[in-house]
């Protein structure tokens, strides 16, 4: 499994407002990437404008060498990047079993290993997503888009609200993920419970890149901690 990320000079925002600024960073396969800052400094619109719903203004994005600056969304996923978008976004006319066998591709994660990862939702399989607490509709998001079994899992505030508990789970899902060397990139505000999951973090400050380094040299360095991420 590949999964290769490469962004270069990337500036994007809304309408005339630009948000992101000379963005530059790289994901290898198998890595996993904390992707870090105060609210409002332009994480979702990164991962909004990898992901193809927003235009870029300049600069390139490159997916295992193929470039996907002007693609749509649709186009996007297809190349093997899934989002685990902030605030789950599920069809409240399905069941939790038909998100996943709706989206299913071919791979390793089917719906049946799926329920077995995560068997909360296995208890709830003909639940339809409205009916789920607020801890399953997340945990069915991120099954959802495992069920497309693809090459780069994305999730934007992966544990943002949830019961302590819930979140735990959440975090134990992303640790089997890491085990298996998925290449994934993580928005949380957990910094201390990414710090044992990233290989390696970017920083952003109103939409650029202020800092970018290893878990080891984020531990180290507690200033940018209260600096940057007010902690």
């Amino acid at each position: 499994m590949s999964g290769a990320l490469a962004v270069q000079g990337l500036c994007a925002g809304y309408g005339r407002s630009q948000v992101l600024f000379d963005i530059a960073f790289e994901l290898q396969p198998g890595e996993i990437l904390g992707l870090l800052g105060r609210n409002g400094m332009g994480k979702t619109t990164l991962v909004r404008t990898v992901m193809g719903l927003l235009p870029t203004m300049a600069g390139r994005v490159a997916f295992d060498g193929e470039l996907l600056t002007g693609l749509k969304p649709h186009q996007v996923a297809r190349r093997g990047i899934a989002l685990v978008p902030e605030g789950r976004q599920l069809f409240a006319n399905l069941t939790v079993e038909e998100h996943l066998t709706a989206f299913a591709q071919p791979g390793p994660w089917t719906p049946a290993r799926l329920f077995e990862l995560l068997p909360a939702l296995a208890r709830r399989r003909g639940h339809l997503g409205p009916q789920l607490s607020g801890g399953e509709q997340q945990m069915l998001a991120l099954a959802r888009a495992l069920a497309t079994n693809p090459r780069l899992l994305i999730l934007d505030e992966a544990t943002e609200g949830l019961a302590p508990l819930v979140r735990e789970e959440i975090w134990h899902v992303l640790g089997v993920l890491r085990d298996a060397g998925h290449s994934m990139i993580v928005i949380d505000k957990y910094v201390q419970r990414l710090l044992g999951l990233a290989d390696r973090h970017v920083i952003l400050e109103k939409g650029r890149v202020v800092w970018q380094g290893s878990s080891a040299a984020l531990e180290r360095e507690r200033g940018l901690w209260r600096r940057y991420l007010g902690i």
